[in-house]
């Protein structure tokens, strides 16, 4: 499967800081779609990643979709059926917990101008994201693996930081 049968309109899911928002901009960058960050949606721009209430996310989150051709990362399980319904293609993610706290290390310390960054926000350690990668990931993981098993979308699955790196070789998808 490549990237060309996955359509216009495809789905980023996968564990926090697995690679989502990096891999929507070069996909969006090489193929011409817009991409969309479900997180810069969620959370209010120039706060600490302060929540919108649900009607707003919802709202934006609904009116993101009604593109004709996007690439969309994030998980928000509860808008995931009107995401589905919409998308042509999915793509999973799944690097491990290590690589994902690493990157999230690395990304609240060092990376200020990142795909995906909420604007005027600051990103900083924070325990309860060291927390929700290490433990709560576990249980999302077999979730998202268990829901990408019966997706009927055409659908492309990278387990490793290796296979996401190669995929994108393979691919021409530039950093």
């Amino acid at each position: 499967m490549t990237l060309d049968d996955l359509g216009p309109r495809i789905c980023i899911m996968g564990p926090s800081n697995s690679g989502k928002s990096t891999l929507a901009t070069a996909i969006g960058r090489a193929r011409g779609l817009t991409p969309i960050h479900l997180d810069l949606l969620y959370h209010i721009p120039n706060t600490d990643w302060q929540p919108r209430t649900d009607e707003e996310f919802i709202a934006l989150h609904d009116e993101a979709l009604s593109g004709a051709s996007w690439v969309i990362d994030g998980n928000y399980s509860r808008c995931l059926p009107q995401r589905l319904a919409r998308a042509t293609g999915l793509i999973l993610l799944d690097a491990s917990t290590a690589i994902s706290l690493l990157r999230y290390l690395r990304r609240s310390w060092f990376e200020r101008d990142r795909a995906g960054a909420l604007e005027g926000g600051m990103d900083s350690v924070k325990w309860a994201m060291i927390w929700h990668i290490a433990v709560a990931t576990r249980r999302n993981r077999r979730r998202y693996e268990e829901m990408f098993v019966h997706i009927s979308l055409p659908k492309i699955r990278l387990g490793t930081a290796r296979e996401i790196t190669r995929f994108c070789r393979s691919e021409g998808l530039g950093r």
